[in-house]
């Protein structure tokens, strides 16, 4: 893989972009993340269990195009798109890219590709749950979902991109294990 430099733009004198100074970001190229966004059988720090197949109906209505990738939950502010997501025995996987022709899917790529930013959270509406009064942990056994988004602090502890970033020399922005950005 390739790693391409893109310079942060700021607006010229006759409105046209050039390049700001000493601002330059190493970008894989295609920016691709993938990670876990929910794991099944632990509860998040809400006391939220998601069961296995809760996803399954969503990935079957919204398929990976349907599922917004978000910066933080801002609805505002889309950093990217979901290509494939899946449910296997861990949890909820997704793999998609940054969006870098965009101030904010530069930022993201820059702030993961320096290991500042690791975290996915989901954003979702409950379609069936149950909480255990013993617990107080809520099963959640079928979720609507709307948006998987890269923040600071998610909600689940494990939730995270694949791996954690750490520039190499061949290109890759990782460390001792596979990218969370990929070519």
């Amino acid at each position: 893989m390739s790693v391409v430099q893109i310079a942060a733009a700021s607006a010229g004198a006759s409105g046209e972009a050039r390049p700001a100074a000493g601002m330059r970001t190493a970008v894989a190229a295609g920016a691709r993340v993938s990670g876990y966004a929910s794991l099944f059988g632990t509860p998040d720090d809400a006391l939220d269990l998601v069961l296995r197949g809760a996803f399954r109906r969503s990935i079957r209505e919204r398929g990976a195009g349907g599922i917004r990738f978000l910066w933080q939950h801002d609805p505002a502010r889309p950093i990217g798109v979901w290509e494939s997501v899946r449910e296997d025995a861990r949890g909820l996987h997704l793999s998609g890219r940054l969006v870098t022709t965009t101030q904010a899917g530069r930022d993201a790529v820059a702030l993961v590709g320096e290991g500042a930013l690791d975290g996915l959270s989901i954003g979702f509406r409950t379609r069936s749950a149950r909480r255990d009064p013993a617990s107080g942990i809520r099963r959640i056994h079928d979720i609507d979902l709307w948006e998987v988004s890269l923040v600071t602090f998610p909600l689940h502890p494990l939730a995270r991109l694949d791996a954690r970033p750490g520039g190499r020399p061949d290109g890759h922005m990782g460390g001792g294990g596979p990218s969370p950005l990929h070519a």
